[in-house]
């Protein structure tokens, strides 16, 4: 083949200074695109950190929350139950009543039921303001 064959071969239009620069203008903006996508990256990474985090405290908000809230429950129904002992040794059949109908009112109430409604439950633990009783 002659020389101006294989300069031409396929390509009768090639600019080599041209398709040089193209390459270069490609690479240039691999490279651009590259360190963009490392920034998603790190700010995907420091968003799920974030939120991990505050899933995490949410979790121990209401781990809390649950453990006082059997806790008073517990409590109450020893109280209770000494209550009704006491009504038992003593004979007293209207403390006795009373007694027992605290006990199945509180057994009748659970600590969940405040928890159901998720959307008031997330406002409060989002505001930084709300203020939790145990």
């Amino acid at each position: 083949m002659s020389l101006k064959k294989i300069k031409n071969f396929g390509l009768p239009n090639l600019n080599p200074a041209e398709s040089l620069q193209q390459m270069v203008s490609a690479y240039t903006e691999y490279l651009t695109i590259a360190e963009q996508e490392k920034t998603k990256r790190r700010d995907i990474e420091a968003w799920e950190k974030e939120a991990i985090t505050r899933i995490n405290a949410q979790r121990d908000l209401v781990i809390t929350y649950l453990d006082r809230s059997f806790d008073e429950r517990a409590e109450n129904f020893r109280s209770l139950f000494d209550v009704v002992d006491d009504a038992l040794v003593s004979g007293d059949n209207e403390q006795l009543a009373l007694a027992l109908h605290s006990i199945t009112e509180i057994a009748k109430s659970s600590p969940f039921k405040d928890l159901a409604n998720l959307t008031s439950v997330r406002a409060a633990l989002n505001d930084p303001n709300h203020v939790w009783e145990f």
